[in-house]
């Protein structure tokens, strides 16, 4: 029996296939939210989301901007700040603006707070703060210190 021949697809090809099964893909009612350039980090955050693993933080910015990033169920002040960086990097490179930030000083400077107290512990849980709101939301403020610098 013969095989049949592969044929060979440059990179661009490939990557232009992806993008227009992943096109069609955020077209479904549940991932409709999402932008046209989705990455595979935000499809499964989205459906983390929806099947009761994830939750929403809306952080507030100074601005009065609010952000929604959403961290799983039993994430801590740290992973709500690694998601924080990775929505603010992810528009940033979508928006075309300033691609690298200090976060290190970003940390150092600016800080998160929850209902007027400073999350200054990394370690602790978001979880224990959900005390008095809705189970799948939490409202964050990003409280800067200084003049906003993104």
């Amino acid at each position: 029996m013969a095989a049949e021949p592969e044929e060979e697809l440059a990179h661009a090809e490939v990557l232009e296939l992806f993008q227009a099964a992943l096109a069609r893909l955020v077209q479904d009612p549940l991932l409709c939210d999402l932008p046209p350039q989705v990455t595979a980090e935000e499809i499964g955050s989205q459906v983390a989301l929806e099947y009761g693993q994830a939750m929403t933080v809306r952080v507030c910015k100074a601005d009065g901007e609010i952000v929604p990033v959403v961290v799983v169920q039993n994430a801590s002040v740290l992973d709500l700040k690694k998601a924080l960086r990775r929505h603010v990097q992810l528009r940033q490179a979508r928006q075309g603006g300033v691609q690298h930030l200090s976060w290190k000083y970003i940390w150092r400077t600016y800080h998160l707070t929850y209902a007027g107290e400073k999350l200054a512990d990394d370690r602790k849980k978001l979880r224990d703060l959900l005390f008095e709101v809705s189970d799948s939301e939490l409202y964050v403020e990003w409280t800067f210190m200084i003049k906003e610098t993104f």
